[in-house]
């Protein structure tokens, strides 16, 4: 089982106008990248858990119910009288979403220390990214787990760059590195390192992450595909030919992806990361392409079930 950590909100898209100026029209679905992945695991065929705080109020009631829904274990949710985050998404020409957070001081932020939770042998891996790895106290929170963690669990990490809750991007730097230095497992967008670091080349940064414990930095690109780097060497693969809806929660798919195909083949722990041979690297790139456009071929984060992947794969 993974245990997926950090938020867990609503993403609230604007419909249409309503009958008057005054009037808009929302939808509401629940999300949060580590959300996300979580369902995607689950969805994929992987067992899952979710470590963040949870409101008592009627949207924190409604997570709960659509974990529950999707079978993803909420043994590791911590109560809290704290209101929802919601995000608010807008998206571009392209379908590509744009957010504004109201997030502060809401319930998925306030994890701490006293929270952590002690972790058996079914706990064979840690997921953490997005804003959770910046705003406090949620952000100490999971770095102290991930550093408790790191030498007897797999570590993945995916930074999914979101300004809106932490405009600062030298706290994004310096989060994001720490946070890499103990993992085994990175996905980043090319987005987040232009964001990241405007000046240099991501093919670069995306090497320099590469050590002894970190195995696999694999680089998404949008509609050109993704690359991975490896001791292997470096390589890329195309992107799917998809009627593209949005490409919400495209990255969570891939991220889903690829720990899913870990946990198929027993390759989820740290020790048998550093087995992989290239041809199982390169099958989870390209189940990790083909499970990202099921899910930009759907509106919102509607991310795929493994008999909706394989029916694709057959093709």
């Amino acid at each position: 089982m993974y245990l997926v950590c950090g938020e867990a909100l609503f993403d609230v898209f604007i419909q249409n106008d309503g009958a008057r100026s005054n009037e808009l029209a929302f939808k509401a679905i629940a999300g949060g990248s580590p959300f996300n992945v979580a369902l995607g695991l689950r969805r994929l065929g992987s067992d899952a858990a979710l470590f963040t705080g949870i409101s008592s109020d009627s949207l924190g009631q409604r997570l709960r119910q659509v974990l529950r829904d999707e079978g993803v274990s909420d043994a590791y949710l911590i109560a809290s009288d704290a209101p929802t985050t919601l995000a608010m998404v807008g998206l571009d020409a392209a379908g590509s979403p744009h957010y504004s957070f109201r997030g502060e001081g809401c319930a998925d932020r306030q994890l701490l220390a006293e929270h952590l939770p002690t972790l058996d042998t079914r706990v064979r891996g840690l997921h953490v990214g997005s804003f959770s790895l910046v705003v406090e106290p949620v952000a100490e929170t999971l770095l102290t787990l991930v550093q408790r963690e790191h030498q007897q669990r797999l570590i993945s990490l995916d930074p999914n760059v979101r300004l809106g809750p932490a405009p600062d991007i030298a706290r994004w730097r310096e989060r994001v590195e720490t946070f890499a230095g103990y993992a085994h497992l990175i996905k980043v967008s090319e987005e987040d390192l232009q964001l990241l670091y405007p000046e240099r080349d991501p093919q670069q940064v995306a090497v320099g992450w590469l050590n002894a414990r970190c195995q696999l930095v694999f680089l998404t690109k949008g509609s050109k595909g993704a690359s991975v780097h490896s001791r292997h060497g470096h390589w890329s693969a195309p992107a799917m030919a998809v009627a593209t809806r949005d490409t919400v929660g495209a990255g969570d798919t891939f991220q889903a992806a690829l720990l899913s195909y870990l946990a198929r083949h027993e390759l989820d722990s740290p020790e048998a990361l550093a087995t992989l041979s290239q041809e199982q690297i390169d099958a989870m790139l390209h189940l990790a392409i083909e499970a990202a456009a099921l899910t930009c071929a759907r509106v919102g984060p509607d991310l795929p079930y493994l008999h909706e992947l394989e029916r694709q794969s057959a093709r």
